[in-house]
């Protein structure tokens, strides 16, 4: 039987009709099948545990490489009869040699020492034998006597930074046993033969009054997200997990609760006056921030850092806080409802030099569409140093214009909670990015509404419009509006700049069932629209609309957005999808990405526009996709980089100009010259 009302279905509305009814079934029942983003592993992951095997019942053995070393010297015997003696005496011939063979050895073998003791439950002794082992590892890596000898491109070398990342990750694993370790601190550590003291510091944009806890990113797998980025080099990753400030401060609501990041620990001495064979006394245990630090400088050496950025963001996205904020199905079902989940949100800092990008999601979706996105950008170092990354969340079972509205007035509040002077001024750079009807809702950012989307709902001035005073602003902002001049380009991705086909009569009247509208927003267009008799052509725009009728290809306000004026500064970038036609979605599908046609995802007045093999709901993790809003943000730089040169003539800078946290850096970076 067919519904009352309800339009007649052609076989492409009903495709439509059930498609969406199949998403809504599956949106009730998939709370208990939510994706894992990460997991817990059995055994922490640990670079050296084949080549020296590590989970042997046995208990770990030496390297075929040490263990010929052993038999060089004639050792074997004595290295099984009595260990303890044999390394005592491996180190006693390397310093007396300065030899890197044996330098290595000495390392290698008291991380086995070590290891041995953490597995008896002997702390301190473990901690002895790890703080030789990083002491000889930075030898072998640092020391000015083994310039000469030293090979990168032996695959030893790379061994010695993983005998020291390891070992300073045992290290803190013990430590952290017995303390909760963090930036501002310092610690007495007490070994069998010896104390000294490490203070803590942090490396980065956030204070260290934020850090809460830390988690070692060896612990985790990354489960879902597409890749895991991460950088080799000394260091150990970890992530650091946000603790919120007082909620008098108007910009914690842009850090979600339950934010982790990535953090990468290094040890180094800061004694400065130590006598050859001397064990130093004093440490600094650093955090540094991967977006702010890649490389550090070590025994006048600049030596990378070992980063992870990925698993310190699944962690977040895998996190209670998180599933509880991501409520896409909310969103579309109970825009009121959701509307307490609505704004800006920062994964990192606030950092006044790098330009923001403002990631828009589209309809029945949420800021988690970009995270694939998110990931790889930030794992290109250019992207990371000069962006930050932004994610714009709204209810998007509301008309797209009403969202647009909200997303002016709340770029306007962080502005204003950020850089109230607006002095800035890569603030006034913004890129955003907006897939489907977040296109939408980012393209209304930078054009001018004239008069012509008012002329949409009425031929008479708006100053004739009765009612409450409150109600009359709310329509004239949605109607009435100047593009943000901050924003410089726009990228839209799979967008119906001329409405979807799959807001068909039928998804209408599906959509108008289930999608609650607030009753605020619509007691107040009745309420307008009965007190003006006549005054508007269609009240079905004020008081009926949702998403899927603002999407609806036959919408007045589609030619209006394409013929509006924009500000003269922006430029559109444009990417549209589309899908294999012999593919059985593309056989009952109109040419397009499934969801949005060619012809409406097309966008003529583009600065670039390129083609994805790829359907509506993927085309944002699509490698294609992201590799061209690289190029997009590569491009912007170069403009905004351009203007610089030509605004302003760069003197060279002395060494007391450097940046600060440069200098400090450079200042207490001494070497490590024995334990």
């Amino acid at each position: 039987m067919t519904p009352h009302n309800t339009p007649r279905r052609s076989t492409p509305q009903l495709v439509c009709a059930s498609l969406l009814g199949c998403l809504l079934l599956l949106a009730f029942t998939a709370g208990c099948t939510a994706p894992r983003y990460i997991s817990k592993r059995n055994v922490r992951e640990n670079a050296l545990a084949s080549q020296l095997q590590l989970m042997r019942r046995r208990g770990p053995a030496v390297s075929e490489r040490t263990n010929q070393l052993l038999q060089r010297f004639g050792l074997i015997e004595s290295y099984e009869d009595d260990p303890a003696a044999t390394l005592t005496k491996l180190r006693e011939r390397a310093a007396a040699d300065e030899d890197n063979e044996l330098i290595f050895a000495v390392g290698e073998l008291s991380y086995i020492e070590g290891k041995k003791a953490e597995r008896e439950g002997a702390s301190s002794v473990a901690l002895h034998h790890f703080g030789i082992t990083i002491r000889n590892s930075y030898q072998y890596l640092f020391s000015p006597e083994l310039d000469s000898v030293r090979n990168p491109y032996d695959p030893q070398f790379r061994s010695a930074c993983d005998l020291y990342n390891e070992a300073l990750e045992d290290t803190l694993r013990l430590l952290c046993a017995e303390n909760k370790l963090r930036p501002g601190q310092s610690y007495t550590i007490k070994t069998p033969k010896r104390s000294f003291k490490i203070d803590t510091v942090a490396r980065g944009k956030w204070p260290a009054e934020e850090f809460d806890r830390y988690e070692f990113v060896s612990d985790f797998k990354v489960e879902t997200l597409h890749n895991r980025h991460q950088t080799y080099g000394l260091g150990v990753p970890l992530l650091a997990v946000r603790r919120p400030k007082s909620d008098q401060d108007q910009r914690e609501k842009y850090y979600p609760e339950g934010l982790s990041y990535a953090v990468t620990a290094l040890l180094r001495c800061i004694d400065t006056d130590l006598q050859p064979g001397e064990a130093p006394q004093n440490f600094v245990l650093e955090f540094f921030d991967p977006l702010s630090h890649n490389q550090v400088q070590l025994a006048n050496h600049w030596a990378p850092l070992e980063t992870d950025l990925t698993t310190p963001l699944a962690f977040y996205l895998d996190s209670p806080q998180f599933r509880k904020r991501n409520k896409a199905t909310e969103g579309l079902l109970n825009p009121a409802k959701s509307q307490e989940l609505r704004g800006l949100y920062m994964l990192e800092p606030y950092d006044p030099d790098r330009i923001p990008v403002v990631m828009v999601h589209g309809l029945w979706s949420s800021p988690l569409t970009w995270m694939d996105m998110f990931n790889d950008l930030r794992s290109f170092p250019q992207i990371r140093e000069r962006y930050q990354f932004w994610f714009y969340m709204y209810p998007s079972g509301q008309p797209f214009w009403v969202s647009a509205t909200q997303m002016r007035n709340d770029l306007a509040e962080m502005r204003q909670a950020f850089d109230p002077q607006q002095r800035d001024p890569m603030m006034n750079q913004m890129v955003l990015v907006g897939h489907s009807m977040g296109g939408l809702v980012s393209k209304m950012q930078t054009i001018d509404s004239d008069k012509d989307f008012w002329n949409i709902v009425s031929d008479k001035p708006v100053e004739q419009l009765q009612g409450p005073e409150e109600a009359k602003a709310k329509l004239a902002s949605a109607l009435f509006f100047k593009p943000n001049n901050s924003i410089r380009r726009v990228v839209t991705i799979a967008t119906p700049h001329r409405g979807s086909e799959f807001a068909n009569d039928y998804t209408r009247w599906l959509a108008r069932k289930v999608i609650r509208l607030p009753s605020f927003a619509v007691n107040t267009a009745n309420r307008l629209a009965a007190e003006n008799p006549g005054f508007f052509k269609d009240t079905k725009m004020l008081t009926v609309s949702n998403a899927i009728d603002s999407l609806a290809p036959d919408s007045p306000i589609f030619p209006v957005m394409l013929r509006a004026h924009r500000a003269p500064d922006v430029k559109y970038h444009n990417v549209v999808g589309m899908i294999d036609e012999k593919s059985l979605f593309g056989r009952i599908s109109h040419k397009g990405d499934g969801v949005v046609e060619y012809d409406s995802s097309h966008l003529e007045d583009a600065s670039s526009e390129i083609v994805v093999q790829a359907d509506h709901m993927s085309i944002q993790t699509n490698s294609q996709t992201i590799l061209e809003v690289r190029r997009i943000l590569l491009e912007h730089l170069q403009e905004v980089d351009a203007d610089d040169r030509i605004a302003t003539r760069p003197e060279p800078l002395s060494p007391s100009d450097q940046p600060s946290d440069l200098r400090l850096l450079e200042d207490d970076m001494d070497p490590l010259y024995s334990w």
